[in-house]
């Protein structure tokens, strides 16, 4: 059986801070080494065409500036009922850094202006004018091995919420630098400050995406094995540098 996932691509022409494209590019690309068709859509602003969540396998957005998100937050606001849809039926999402906190309740930037948020979990963000700016390390909380995430992360933002979280902070600063916490799991949609970008440096959590996706879309549970021999060196190096330098 052929198999295809059907990606959506949000806003990268304007949200994509520290190459987050390269999440899709990764996504992708270990797709097709395992013979899963991608069928890609781009959406963004100023392309008139509908966000058809219900033929959707993935969303990725990236994230952005403050003015970035001033520029898509209007427009992201049109797809709240479709997003909402989306992640109540285990749709699989992930949003990076801006986006992460565009899903939430609350958002003020830097200048105490209030930006308009989806409101789809309950999740505050306060952006400060001094910024998290760090290479991070986490442990994750999904059961992966390898059990470390590293990434990127500069932002001003520190967010709040209850719900579980990507990892827990060995280098870094996080959510809020308080509580030792990264990110946000809730059903399939994963929100996170780790740039970088993160999927090609942790393979791990694309094979995830790439797996839940496949489990929703086909009711299959295990993925082809791949030679990630020199992706782990790679990371595992990383890790050894940050927590050596800790």
């Amino acid at each position: 059986m052929a198999m295809e996932l059907h990606i959506i691509d949000m806003y990268s022409d304007i949200l994509n801070v520290y190459g987050d494209i390269g999440n899709l590019q990764t996504l992708k690309q270990r797709c097709e080494w395992r013979d899963i068709n991608t069928n890609i859509t781009r959406f963004t602003k100023d392309k008139d065409i509908n966000l058809d969540v219900e033929n959707t396998d993935i969303i990725l957005i990236g994230g952005g500036s403050d003015y970035g998100q001033s520029i898509v937050s209007q427009h992201l606001l049109n797809q709240r009922n479709e997003l909402q849809e989306f992640i109540d039926d285990n749709g699989v999402i992930l949003t990076i850094c801006g986006s992460y906190q565009m899903f939430g309740n609350l958002y003020l930037d830097a200048n105490k202006n209030k930006i308009p948020c989806l409101e789809l979990l309950d999740i505050e963000t306060i952006s400060e004018k001094d910024r998290f700016i760090s290479n991070i390390v986490l442990e994750n909380n999904l059961g992966l091995n390898p059990e470390t995430i590293v990434g990127f992360e500069n932002h001003g933002g520190r967010t709040y919420h209850d719900y579980d979280t990507l990892g827990e902070v060995k280098v870094g600063f996080g959510n809020n630098n308080e509580d030792g916490k990264e990110g946000l799991v809730y059903k399939n949609f994963i929100g996170t400050y780790l740039h970088g970008p993160l999927l090609p440096k942790n393979p791990h959590i694309t094979d995830k995406l790439i797996s839940e996706a496949l489990k929703r879309k086909y009711d299959i549970d295990t993925l082809k094995p791949l030679d990630d021999t020199i992706e782990l060196n790679a990371h595992k190096k990383i890790v050894n540098r940050l927590l050596e330098n800790k």
